[in-house]
């Protein structure tokens, strides 16, 4: 038996070992093409379990990949995409919140604890030098630094 022929009656593997690369490919990518494309190749698997030729098998890959691109990948990524409405990300959450000064902050350096993290933090330009141990609130979320705001005191009913 030459490697023609062995690929040609052992096809259902070729299509399975490329199936399988196309799963990994969308693992590392996560943009739902190569899956659609993984499917085909299932397609390929059955048109060749089912012994059929070269020609079809082909065929089989290239009609269910584009199906599945065109009609299946925008409605999984329109569900994949979609949030429940007033969904706020982590770093998000984090903006209006109050943060614990651990040591002098200034617009060069600084650091705060924020919901049990340690950040390093920066005071906003308007605002002067923050001493530890005093509340200031995150005003906004710049890499890994949070900028701060001097937080106003609570008036005092009485």
């Amino acid at each position: 038996m030459t490697t023609a022929e062995w690929i040609i009656s052992n096809a259902w593997v070729i299509w399975l070992a490329l199936f399988l690369l196309l799963a990994i490919i969308e693992m590392l990518s996560l943009d739902l093409y190569f899956i659609m494309l993984g499917v085909g190749a299932l397609g390929g698997v059955a048109v060749a379990l089912l012994s059929g030729p070269i020609w079809l098998q082909v065929l089989v890959f290239c009609v269910i990949s584009l199906l599945m691109i065109f009609l299946v990948r925008p409605i999984a990524v329109k569900h994949l995409r979609k949030s429940p409405e007033g969904f706020r990300t982590n770093i998000e959450r984090l903006i209006g919140a109050d943060a614990l000064i651990l040591e002098p902050t200034s617009r060069m350096s600084g650091s705060a604890k924020i919901h049990g993290e340690i950040w390093t933090a920066r005071a906003d330009s308007s605002v002067p030098t923050m001493n530890p141990g005093t509340y200031a609130v995150v005003s906004r979320i710049d890499g890994a630094t949070a900028y701060l705001t001097a937080k106003s005191p609570v008036p005092a009913n009485g």
